[in-house]
C-alpha cells in the first residue's frame, strides 16, 4: 500500500507523438514503395476515414487505423509549425 504522506509523481510521456510520428513514416514509405502519391493517399484517408486509401503494405493499413485521425492531424500540424513553413521568406 502506498504512504499517503508520500507525493506521487506522473510522469507524462512523450510515447503518443512518437507513435504517431512512426506511423506516418511507414505510412509514407510504403505508399511511396507501391507507387502511390503517399501526400494525396494519407489526405484522402484523413479526410474520409476509409482505409482504402492506405496501402496493406508493410502493414500500413493496419498501423494507420491505431492512430485517431484527429492524431494525425495534430501531427501534421506540430511539424509544419516546428517548420516555422507558412512563413514567408523576406526578399
Amino acid at each position: 500500500m502506498a504512504d499517503i504522506n508520500n507525493t506521487q509523481y506522473f510522469n507524462f510521456s512523450t510515447e503518443p507523438e512518437v507513435r504517431v510520428k512512426k506511423v506516418l513514416e511507414v505510412v509514407y514509405n510504403a505508399m511511396a514503395e507501391k507507387g502511390y502519391n503517399p501526400v494525396n493517399q494519407i489526405v484522402g484517408y484523413i479526410m474520409s476515414g476509409d482505409p482504402t486509401y492506405i496501402t496493406s503494405h508493410n502493414n500500413a493499413r493496419s498501423m494507420i487505423m491505431k492512430v485517431e485521425r484527429d492524431e494525425l492531424v495534430e501531427e501534421l500540424l506540430r511539424e509544419y509549425i516546428r517548420n516555422k513553413s507558412w512563413q514567408r521568406e523576406e526578399t
